[in-house]
């Protein structure tokens, strides 16, 4: 028997006799109420959690939350936040341009993922993907009915139509512990981040 016909041979003997079965399919698990857990990994997360019953309490909760944060009653706005009714929060000046570091800023978040309580934003035309790494505080206001048990959910949702050029995730304020394993807060985006839940 020849060396070729020796490896060969040892190769065919060395083949399993049994078929290895299928692998069964990725079932996520369940986490209860979708929103509760979303609520409460987010917290875990260093974000504010806030609940409001409609959309015309957002202006008084983000004036509170400024005030409470020592803040001026300034508010940078995307484009795509036009269905919150500024008027309710007089005192509250808007800012239509990007913000900078030391500014707060609102962001609509089309998407709650209740599994690790994080925000999905797929980029769009009136929501660039940049808001979210430029305000040192950001607000983001979430519907309820948008909170969704898992990241593949939100991925089944966005194939049913055309996919962004960008999709963040953002899972409590922005921090790094590169620089000698410490904590720091704000290093890639926000420094605090507060979520606004509407519950209607």
């Amino acid at each position: 028997m020849s060396a070729r016909e020796e490896i060969l041979s040892a190769i065919i003997r060395a083949r399993p006799t049994k078929v290895a079965p299928a692998p069964l399919p990725y079932v996520a698990p369940a986490h209860g109420d979708p929103l509760q857990a979303f609520a409460d990994r987010a917290t875990r997360a260093n974000a504010d959690v806030r609940f409001v019953t409609s959309e015309a309490e957002i202006p008084l909760v983000i004036a509170e939350l400024l005030r409470a944060r020592n803040l001026p009653a300034a508010i940078h706005v995307p484009p795509n936040a036009t269905q919150v009714p500024w008027d309710s929060a007089p005192g509250l000046t808007l800012e239509q341009s990007a913000p900078g570091p030391e500014d707060a800023a609102v962001a609509i978040a089309p998407f709650g993922i209740a599994e690790t309580g994080t925000l999905a934003y797929p980029a769009r035309a009136d929501a660039p993907a940049s808001w979210h790494f430029r305000a040192g505080f950001e607000i983001a206001v979430l519907r309820a009915t948008d909170v969704l048990p898992h990241m593949e959910d939100v991925l089944a949702r966005l194939k049913a139509r055309e996919l962004p050029s960008t999709l963040n995730f953002v899972t409590g304020p922005s921090r790094t512990g590169d620089i000698e394993q410490t904590l720091e807060l704000g290093a890639h985006g926000p420094k605090a981040l507060a979520i606004l839940i509407v519950r209607n």
